[in-house]
């Protein structure tokens, strides 16, 4: 049985089709007017035009078959030929039967790709702030949606551990620490296997040594030539860069691990390394470098641009590769290790230009086939309640330890005040991550946002603290009714507008996932998740599913709810979000 959308579809294509009319567009869309139906088919003034007929002509036609089948409650037309439809109580009743004994059937159709989902980015020995939430957060619901949707997904971090911030680094350790071992040309033992830098120590260093390139000419040629010793492996600067990466990398893993978000790789622009060389090669085999100010670059403008698509620069004047040639080189190697049908690339909308440069020299240099998808995923920023990109109290960059810290600080405070002290702190850390991650999927990808804790923690509302609080309640719900052993099923019956609501809703899951995953944004789950269980604690609070007298109506509320229960948990787990036992 396919998804009840899309088998309707196919029922009215049939009727369509056997009275004459193309069928090459037909959608049922959720009605606009309950009034009339609970869904619509709009397509028939494109019909008129076609075959030449009045469009209210045709609708009636389509409706006096429609009328005779079974399905419909109610098939009516209304204007110059909009299709108002209304399912029968049965036929609804039967399909959500279906979803209880197998849930799968409501997904939606499988894709049966293998994408590679580039999300996280975040620079090694530098401290995580709340613009590394959108990318990861976001990369890694779709993660979890296209994987629900039958893809094959490898998910890379892309840590940013090569280039001159490392030379940075190593440069002021080096001015610290003259004496370690890594710093002598002539050591030819063991490097130390402790390490008495810390990571924290490590993200403090960063900042120092960026203020001082910036204020003294010759500390930033030293840190210049650092990175192109780094960059040639020579001994000690090679070790002493593995150990910083080592030590950064568990912490960033443990920062995202609490967040609930995880990556199949973990390799960064240091991995992209090894195929340089391949890459500046395939540029020269194609004729593609030209050389310019001394550096070497590919044009990647194209007839019908609208704006001015600069070079992309491959080597600059003074002999280095540019973060463009390593974007090329990594994914060189993503098509040479893992053959993708796509390549997403989650980041900040601002790096817009630079992924249009660099797709456009992958694909004009063949490094990346013509069938293989690229696809860039722009995302704006998180804000705080001035409108300005989030910050602390004392106006300094909010980083996302700090984050976390406010929302739980304001988590604590909505618990039930008869949770044990010993619970509270692992159910509020799971709250505080549902509360930054909803509202974070919330808002449309492409745009800035307001981010407030106070609001985004509220129990009412559409917060992700409404939604656990929610889905712990129908839980429950079902639990008593096994203590009391109670039937949960069949579906046998819609009494009021309130189940029959929930029914509805139930149904459009498959459009939502099928949008969100065409769009490849979740503010269409998040939206959704939030209609459904409002839906439902609309028909919770208006009937008394426990106590109802009628057996066959008791059983098939049960049974409703055990749906409602069931898409709620798989949902919130594709927004990477956990359910807490109680709050």
């Amino acid at each position: 049985m396919e998804n009840f959308i899309k088998d309707q579809t196919e029922k009215l294509k049939e009727i369509m089709s056997n009275l004459g009319y193309e069928t090459d567009n037909v959608t049922l869309v959720v009605s606009s007017r309950k009034d009339l139906g609970d869904y619509q088919y709009n397509g028939v003034m494109p019909l008129a035009k076609k075959y030449i007929k009045n469009p209210r002509e045709i609708a009636d036609e389509i409706v006096s078959k429609m009328k005779e089948s079974s399905d419909y409650s109610n098939v009516n037309v209304a204007g110059p030929g909009f299709i108002n439809i209304s399912f029968s109580k049965e036929l609804l009743c039967s399909y959500m039967t279906e979803i209880q004994k197998d849930f799968e059937i409501n997904l939606g159709d499988k894709k049966r790709k293998k994408i590679v989902i580039d999300y996280g980015g975040p620079n090694v020995a530098k401290t995580l702030h709340v613009g590394h939430l959108r990318s990861a957060n976001i990369g890694e619901a779709l993660k979890r949606l296209t994987k629900e949707l039958g893809c094959e997904v490898i998910a890379d971090v892309h840590l940013g551990d090569w280039g001159r911030q490392m030379g940075l680094v190593i440069l002021e350790l080096k001015r610290r620490f003259p004496d370690w071992s890594y710093f002598d040309e002539n050591y030819k033992g063991e490097y130390p296997n402790e390490f008495s830098i810390t990571n924290q120590d490590l993200e403090s260093l960063y900042p120092i040594a960026s203020q001082k390139a910036k204020e003294d000419e010759l500390y930033l040629d030293e840190a210049r030539e650092i990175t192109t010793k780094l960059q040639n492996k020579e001994k000690g600067y090679y070790a002493l860069w593995q150990k910083i990466v080592e030590i950064s990398t568990k912490e960033i893993k443990k920062t995202y691990e609490d967040l609930n978000i995880s990556f199949d790789l973990w390799e960064g622009e240091s991995d992209a390394d090894k195929y340089i060389p391949d890459v500046i090669q395939r540029l020269k085999d194609k004729g593609l470098l030209y050389e310019t100010d001394g550096a070497l670059a590919v044009d990647v403008s194209e007839p019908g641009d609208k704006v001015n698509i600069p070079p992309l620069l491959v080597i600059k004047s003074n002999g280095s590769v540019s973060y463009e040639t390593t974007d090329l080189a990594t994914l060189w190697g993503r098509m040479k290790n893992f053959n993708p049908d796509e390549v997403w690339y989650v980041v900040d909308k601002r790096q817009e230009l630079h992924f249009t440069q660099v797709f456009r020299a992958a694909r004009k240099s063949g490094i990346v086939k013509e069938h293989v998808k690229l696809e860039f995923i722009g995302f704006g920023t998180m804000n705080g309640k001035d409108g300005k990109p989030f910050k602390t109290r004392d106006g300094g960059v909010m980083t996302l330890s700090n984050l976390v810290d406010v929302v739980k600080n304001e988590t604590v405070k909505r618990l039930n005040p008869n949770i044990k002290e010993n619970e509270k702190d692992e159910i509020s850390n799971i709250i505080k991550v549902a509360t930054i991650k909803y509202a974070d999927l919330l808002s449309n990808r492409a745009t800035d946002y307001i981010f407030d804790p106070e609001k985004f923690s509220d129990m009412n509302g559409k917060t992700g603290t409404y939604l656990l609080y929610s889905t712990i309640r129908i839980k429950s719900l079902l639990n008593k009714a096994k203590e009391q052993n109670l039937e949960i099923g069949p579906i046998n019956t819609i009494v009021n507008e309130y189940d029959n609501e929930v029914v509805l809703n139930l149904l459009q899951m498959p459009m939502v996932l099928e949008e969100s995953y065409k769009d490849k944004t979740l503010n269409e789950i998040a939206e959704y998740l939030f209609k459904l269980t409002n839906s439902y604690n609309n028909f919770y609070e208006a009937n008394r599913i426990l106590t109802e007298s009628d057996e066959a109506i008791r059983s098939s509320w049960l049974g409703l709810s055990e749906n409602v229960l069931k898409t709620n948990t798989k949902l919130i787990d594709i927004l990477g979000i956990e359910i807490p036992k109680k709050m």
